[in-house]
């Protein structure tokens, strides 16, 4: 992993990841940052009690770039990646803080983009974009030659959030927090806290990020659909319990849950399927 040397223009960002036995996909996430056309101020990798290498593969990517741009933090007990992120936000020293996680990649042009809407609207309290599933030997997505930007209405009355979590850029200074009593849905609980608190929120609609397996059904926390799906219910009732959900919109946003909760089964349902009759059809 080549180091570089840092650009003369630095995006005001800290971009936080958390990992967690993450040592054979950390270095590709922390190169996508480095290979940003507007490079971050820092990048700060925590390890969330791995109990594995890990923390010295976190040690090693931070000593191939120059001094300091790359900090590693670690937690003494494992707590999710809510507690991970708040320990790096908390260590963030710039205006601004990014979420990456350590199996995803960003898209060489996404803070160029994002700090280009930032300064043409500094309101925007949270400013995600759209994202996408592709291996990691493809190729960027292609930029599109229309740069649109949404505002976010103040509402959850949506099947898809709009807030993939390593698309957004947010403001360090918001009274919020992710919630570390939470393992799941604690990103959807805080975005949406920020929304319905009257925050200015936009995407870009551009793919400037990449999953590399499925955002859901294929292993890890995301993986257990029924647990996600009661996760997001009781993130919705502690958002009622707030003030900042209406009961008719909370029974509204439960049945798109539902909706969205099935859809999700199906469409694991027909990958698991698919993947079954290829190795079928290869053995």
């Amino acid at each position: 992993m080549p180091a570089r040397t840092p650009d003369a223009r630095v995006a005001p960002v800290s971009v936080v990841v958390p990992c967690y036995r993450c040592a054979d996909t950390v270095g590709p996430a922390v190169a996508s940052v480095a290979a940003q056309l507007l490079r971050p101020a820092e990048v700060i990798l925590v390890d969330d009690c791995s109990g594995d290498d890990t923390l010295d593969r976190l040690h090693e990517v931070a000593r191939a770039y120059p001094h300091g741009w790359v900090k590693v933090f670690s937690v003494p007990r494992n707590g999710g990646p809510s507690g991970a992120r708040n320990l790096g936000w908390a260590n963030a020293r710039q205006p601004y803080v990014a979420f990456l996680d350590a199996d995803d990649t960003w898209h060489p042009h996404k803070l160029k983009i994002q700090m280009d809407v930032l300064a043409s609207d500094p309101g925007i309290a949270l400013l995600a974009h759209r994202m996408n599933v592709q291996t990691r030997d493809a190729p960027a997505p292609k930029l599109q030659h229309r740069q649109t930007v949404t505002v976010v209405p103040p509402s959850l009355l949506m099947l898809r959030s709009p807030f993939p979590t390593a698309s957004i850029i947010v403001r360090r200074d918001l009274p919020f927090r992710f919630d570390e009593q939470r393992r799941r849905s604690e990103d959807y609980l805080l975005w949406a806290q920020i929304l319905l608190s009257g925050y200015r929120c936009a995407r870009v609609e551009q793919i400037l990020a990449s999953w590399h397996k499925p955002p859901f059904g294929a292993g890890g926390l995301s993986g257990d659909l029924a647990a996600m799906y009661a996760a997001g219910v009781d993130a919705r009732r502690a958002l009622h319990a707030q003030g900042l959900l209406g009961g008719p919109q909370m029974y509204i946003v439960h049945v798109l849950g539902l909706v969205r909760y099935a859809r999700r089964r199906v469409i694991t349902y027909a990958r698991r399927f698919s993947s079954a009759s290829r190795s079928q059809r290869t053995s």
